[in-house]
Parts: C-alpha cells; sequence; structure tokens
C-alpha cells in the first residue's frame, strides 16, 4: 500500500506545513484555513495521508538517518565518507567531543518531528469533527494517528530525553504552546512517558487486526510491538543524571502482556522469516511475517524525483564505480566484526570478542576466525560477493577512506546495483522498523529481568537457529561458504544463570540487528553506555588516530543537547539538558 505514503494532496500539505521557526508556535488557523474542509468525510484521507508521508523520512526513521542516529554514535560503525571533515558533525556525535547545542543535525531532527506531530495534531482534530456515522473508519483512523504521533514521540524522547508534548487539546492554542515547557522543575519524565504509551495503547485498542488491503496502514500488532517497546524503555528508570536507577517490573508486565498477544499469533499473523536475508532484499517488501512495521518506499510513483525513495541509501552505498559513484558513509567497525566470531561450540566470545586485530591482517582474519553467517548479511568485506551475487566481489575500491575506517561497508541497507528499485544511489526498500525477531529478543529481555530466566533460552534459540539456517545465499560459484560459519544453540544447564542469560541475550540483539540504527538505544536503555563506549573507544584509539579525543560522559552523553535555536524560540520555558 505504498500509496499511503507517496501520494500526497498537495493542498492539504500547503495548510498544515508550517515554517522552520514556528514548527510549535503556530496560529492554528494557519493549519486549516479553509474551514469548509473540515467535518466533511470526502476530506479526511488528505489529512491522514500527510501523517504517513511524514514518517519514512524522519531522520530517525530512514536507513540514512537511524544509523547516524544510533550506529556511528554506538561501537557498531564508524561514519565513514572522505574522512572526519565530511559532515563533521557526525564525527563529533561519533566521539561525543564538540557537541553543543549549535551542533549542525540537530536542530532540523527536532524541527521536522514537530512538522510530523503538526500533521497529527490537524488529522485528529478534524476527524473528532466526524461522526461513526458519516466516516465508520473513524476509529481506525484515529488508532493510525495515535500511533504516528506515539511512535514519533518515542523516538523524539531517546534522542532528547525532555521534549515538549503538544497534542490536538493544546496544538490550537498559542498561547498554551508558548508556555509549554520540555521539562517541569523536580519532574521527572514519567508522565511524558505516560503520554507516549497513551498513544499506543489508545491504537491497540482501536486498529484491526489486519488492513490486508492496504498493508502500508498499520495494524494492531504493530500497536503492540511499539506500545510494548515504549513500556520496555520506560521500564528502565533513570534519574537526573541519565543513570538507570531501578528497573519497574510492573511496567515490564505491561510490556509482556502486549508481546504474549503477538507471540500466541506465532506461524499465523507473525514468524521469523527462513533466511535472515529475506529483510534486507526488496523483493520481500510487504511480502513476510517478519516485519511487523514496515516503512513503505517507492519508485517511479508520479512523485518528484522519481519516486519517495530511501534517501539515506544515497550517501550509504559504497563509491564503487561503475556500480555506485558515491558516498561510502556507514562502515562497519572492528569491533562490530569482532562480536560476530564465535567459539569451537559456535556461541559468542563474551569477554574476549575483541582480542582479535582485523586491521592490517585482512588476508587471514577471515580464514582464521570462525563466524555467525549474519556477518556475512551485515557487512560488505572486499574479495567476497556482493549482495549475495557470486559474480559480483566487492572491492577495496570501493572505499573512499581505508585508512581512516578500514574496508567494510554496512550491508543491510543497500541493494544490487542491478535493481530496479534503484536511481542512481537511492533505493525504494522497504525499511524493517521492527521485526518480529526483535520482538522475540524483548520477551527474552523481560522474561531474564524478571528472574525467568529460564524460559529465556529457548527464545534466544529460536533467533539463533533461524541465524544457523540462513547460508543458503552465502556461497561462493563453485558451492563453498563465504566464510567458517557455526552458531551453536545455548544448552539447559547450570551455566545458564541470570548473570550468563543476560550476557546472550545482548550479544543477541547486537548480532541480530547490527547496523540497523538500535545499538545506542539498546545501551542507552540498559544504562551502560559509558562503560561501552569507554571500553571501545580505548581499543580504537590503538587502530586510528582519529579516535584519540572520543570519550563518553555519563550524565551528559546519553542524550543530544536541546537545540539552541529551540531553546531560543522558547524564551526561557525550556530546560537544557545536563552537561550542556
Amino acid at each position: 500500500m505504498k500509496i499511503i505514503y507517496t501520494s500526497l494532496l498537495l493542498p492539504v500539505i500547503a495548510l498544515i506545513m508550517i515554517s522552520c521557526n514556528d514548527q510549535l508556535n503556530v496560529n492554528p488557523k494557519g493549519l486549516l484555513a479553509d474551514d469548509f474542509m473540515l467535518g466533511k468525510p470526502e476530506y479526511i484521507e488528505g489529512f491522514i495521508t500527510p501523517c504517513y508521508s511524514a514518517i519514512p523520512n524522519l531522520p530517525w526513521s530512514d536507513s540514512h538517518n537511524s544509523w547516524m542516529h544510533g550506529s556511528i554514535r554506538s561501537d557498531d560503525a564508524y561514519k565513514g565518507g572522505a574522512g572526519t571533515s565530511d559532515q563533521q558533525s557526525w564525527y563529533e556525535m561519533e566521539i561525543f567531543t564538540s557537541v553543543v547545542p549549535t551542533i549542525d543535525r540537530n536542530d532540523g531532527v527536532w524541527t521536522s518531528g514537530y512538522f510530523a506531530i503538526s500533521r497529527y495534531n490537524t488529522a485528529l482534530y478534524a476527524l473528532s469533527l466526524l461522526t461513526d456515522e458519516n466516516y465508520p473508519l473513524k476509529n481506525t483512523r484515529i488508532g493510525e494517528v495515535k500511533f504516528l504521533r506515539g511512535s514519533t514521540y518515542f523516538f523524539m524522547k531517546t534522542l532528547w530525553r525532555y521534549i515538549p508534548w503538544i497534542d490536538e487539546t493544546t496544538a490550537r492554542d498559542v498561547e498554551v504552546i508558548k508556555t509549554t515547557p520540555n521539562k517541569i522543575d523536580g519532574a521527572d519524565d514519567s508522565q511524558l512517558w505516560q503520554n507516549i504509551v497513551a498513544d499506543l495503547e489508545e491504537a491497540v485498542r482501536l486498529l484491526p487486526e489486519e488492513q490486508k488491503d492496504e498493508p502500508g496502514r498499520v495494524n494492531k500488532n504493530t500497536a503492540r510491538a511499539m506500545a510494548a517497546k515504549a513500556l520496555l524503555f520506560m521500564a528502565y528508570e533513570q534519574d537526573e543524571r541519565h543513570q538507570v536507577k531501578n528497573i519497574n517490573k510492573d511496567v515490564l508486565q505491561r510490556a509482556l502482556t502486549y508481546i504474549n498477544e503477538i507471540t500466541d499469533q506465532e506461524g499465523n499473523a507473525v514468524a521469523l522469516c527462513e533466511d535472515f536475508a529475506d529483510n534486507f532484499l526488496p523483493e520481500y517488501d510487504n511480502a513476510t511475517k517478519e516485519a511487523i512495521w514496515e516503512l513503505q518506499y517507492s519508485i517511479s510513483d508520479g512523485t518528484s524525483n522519481g519516486g519517495n525513495t530511501n534517501n539515506g541509501s544515497e550517501l550509504n552505498a559504497p563509491s564503487w564505480e561503475p556500480y555506485f559513484p558515491c558516498c561510502d558513509f556507514h562502515k562497519v567497525s572492528f569491533n562490530l566484526a569482532n562480536a560476530f566470531r564465535v567459539d569451537a561450540n559456535g556461541l559468542p566470545l563474551f569477554d574476549t570478542f575483541n582480542n582479535a586485530e582485523l586491521k592490517g591482517h585482512y588476508d587471514t582474519y577471515f580464514a582464521e576466525n570462525t563466524f555467525d553467517p549474519r556477518f556475512s548479511h551485515t557487512a560488505a568485506v572486499p574479495g567476497y560477493p556482493f549482495k549475495y551475487d557470486p559474480d559480483l566481489l566487492f572491492q577495496e575500491s570501493g572505499s573512499r577512506s581505508p585508512g581512516d575506517y578500514g574496508y567494510m561497508k554496512s550491508l543491510k541497507e543497500l541493494v544490487h546495483p542491478d535493481c530496479a528499485c534503484l536511481i542512481v544511489n537511492r533505493n525504494s526498500m522497504n525499511v524493517k522498523q521492527i521485526r518480529y525477531a526483535e520482538v522475540l529478543l524483548w520477551k527474552a529481555e523481560i522474561l531474564i529481568q524478571l528472574d525467568r530466566h529460564a524460559e529465556a533460552r529457548p527464545i534466544i534459540n529460536k533467533v539463533r537457529q533461524r541465524a544457523a539456517n540462513s547460508t543458503i545465499r552465502l556461497r561462493n560459484n563453485d558451492g563453498s561458504y563465504y566464510l567458517d560459519y557455526k552458531v551453536g544453540l545455548y544448552p539447559n544447564d547450570s551455566k545458564w544463570t541470570k548473570e550468563y542469560a543476560w550476557k546472550a541475550l545482548m550479544f543477541e540483539n547486537r548480532m541480530e540487528t547490527a547496523c540497523e540504527g538500535r545499538r545506542f538505544f539498546d545501551l542507552q536503555r540498559w544504562g551502560i553506555l559509558e562503560p561501552t563506549m569507554n571500553a571501545y573507544f580505548q581499543k580504537e584509539k590503538n587502530r586510528f588516530s582519529w579516535m584519540n579525543n572520543a570519550v563518553f560522559v555519563a550524565g551528559r552523553d546519553e542524550y543530544k543537547p536541546i537545540p539552541q535555536n529551540q531553546m531560543n524560540w522558547s524564551m526561557g520555558v525550556y530546560t537544557q539538558n545536563p552537561g550542556y
């Protein structure tokens, strides 16, 4: 149902789009200048469509920007490109140095988020003027918009923690907007979490189980999964310096209820793909049971620039003529490559994984180690097939600055250069925003935290078994595998303690979702960003000189600074995050 995301009604967009510096302080009459459209069901889809169209290219949704927020600010990936001065603000965010409220690539992310929220609030107001009789889909559409709004606020909250909550009841009152703080003195962020969860739980209540004829629309499982994710993050309660002070088991139990409602449908509405690769190939767009929330992209759809493509892929493609002209951002880190190494039993090397050295040893490293096969689905490596084509070997020439970032390229968001879904570097492959594998791992995480770690083992093993089965595309022309692959299952023995289970869960999360923009936020939720990132930097400083100034400061770097433009426009209403 890609039309939901791309076929915008331009007159309506003209009504709801607002200027950058006024995204909150906007005259509501300007949002709905033509009152004749209100209360008339024939116009309502013109308010819903822009809500959907906002989501795929929000700066934390497409693969270009999710990697900027969730991958390069973690130990998963390097920025890449033509060196540290290429998109320098991303480099500064990568090493957590010189990150100030005026830093580039921060205010625009905030602004685009509130552009989207303006659309949601406008749509909800328009829907409120209809009746069930003149618009039978009223409740379904309210559920869709509540889902989109709750999800957008969730992602913004993980970036800045404290953000102003504007909903359809306040969006039309300029004076209320002007005086709405992002943080109330002396209060924590619990009320904001409650608002986000309330939107998502209302979506669960209102949405149908399926929207078969229009798969681009969200359904009840999409809302269940997002509600569970928000509750999972909410359960890890933080103090004023962003440190986890408590894990709320009652909130975890609420999340588990939604997850169980999804996992109880396994084999029918939801399931893991047989092959891990299916999640990252365009021919499987809207065609798997694993994709619970799938961001819709399209090509040759009548819109400008040839289609509503995933613009992030434009910079992330390798600089590899004649296949891709630019730009080699988002490079797999040596640390991540090492994380895929396994022991003789095919199990992760929890404490020693990063002892191997890849830099300067490309010729021997891959021959001397055994890997979880998800490595070859995640990283393009010179000398090995690119995107499962044994006749197309990735080359060192695809890397712009190998001395700074090595040769390994993030692969999941890329497509084969012969794909009809390509416009130069941009592609129209959908992005799986939530996969069933993630939902299973959230369930395992919750069970471990609830001291039910024995129940988590078969769930983690289910994900690992799929990884073990995902080697069919990882063969050379002679039938041999690219690398030595092995995945072992965790045995049911005395070694499976809560502590061991937690290590297994954290590793599994990383290998399953590597370079999908999840890693930073997992570490943020678990409260282990500082020790993880500083251990990473300590090792990386021996590999790359540009890492010399890298340091993660606890109590500051868990969140980005509130953009200075927003601080100025709020006229003293907003509170800056600690350390900035």
